[in-house]
């Protein structure tokens, strides 16, 4: 009867203690997970902040008032895309015409797209300009649930700022959130999800260089 007792009272606490490693395991698994998640998150913002800053530099709006542009091309950026021109070498100008296109911003890393590529979960860079001569396509990060473009517009004749899911010739800002769905960990909750916001500003746009 001793013996039955002491085998139970031990099966008892080997239960308990393979409990709590089991949960202390999954609590590591988790945070580990999390942390893999905000490193991947965190340099796919850095990359698209740098770019995303310089947005517009050396670009206008017309030859005569020569009104700073803020580079967004407009009919090609979403909430899940964004293409931008900027003029590294300061080299022309940009087209008379509202609609005209930018000229001299054929150099690498002058004409770029971002966009989220659901099939590979990854935040693509495409550069028709690189440095081979021939287009080239990038993965900036993988593991990526989701990225969004929202876009921040501001006017000089009123306070009013508006945020959309497509730029205006007005956006001064733009704010890129990324997401990343962590994996299944045994004894967790299920579909945690870890999310990096930063807000880029377009210090080239012409709201913004009257500013400073």
């Amino acid at each position: 009867m001793e013996l039955l007792i002491g085998m139970t009272v031990t099966l008892m606490m080997l239960a308990i203690i393979s409990s709590v490693v089991s949960r202390a395991s999954g609590v590591n698994a988790r945070e580990t997970r999390k942390a893999d998640a905000l490193v991947s998150a965190e340099a796919a913002l850095n990359v698209m902040s740098r770019d995303v800053g310089n947005s517009g530099f050396g670009l206008f709006t017309d030859i005569t008032t020569q009104t700073p542009n803020n580079g967004l091309v407009i009919a090609d950026s979403n909430d899940h895309r964004i293409h931008f021109r900027s003029n590294i070498n300061n080299v022309g100008n940009y087209g008379p015409a509202s609609n005209a296109p930018a000229i001299n911003t054929n150099e690498p890393g002058e004409d770029l797209t971002y966009f989220f590529d659901s099939a590979t979960k990854s935040i693509v860079r495409y550069d028709p300009n690189a440095p081979s001569g021939t287009p080239k396509t990038s993965v900036v990060v993988n593991m990526i649930s989701n990225v969004t473009f929202s876009y921040i517009n501001y006017t000089t004749s009123s306070s009013t700022v508006t945020e959309t899911t497509s730029p205006t010739s007005a956006t001064g800002r733009v704010r890129i959130t990324v997401t990343v769905q962590l994996d299944e960990v045994v004894g967790q909750a299920k579909n945690q999800t870890v999310t990096f916001s930063s807000d880029v500003t377009l210090r080239n746009s012409n709201y913004m260089l009257r500013q400073y």
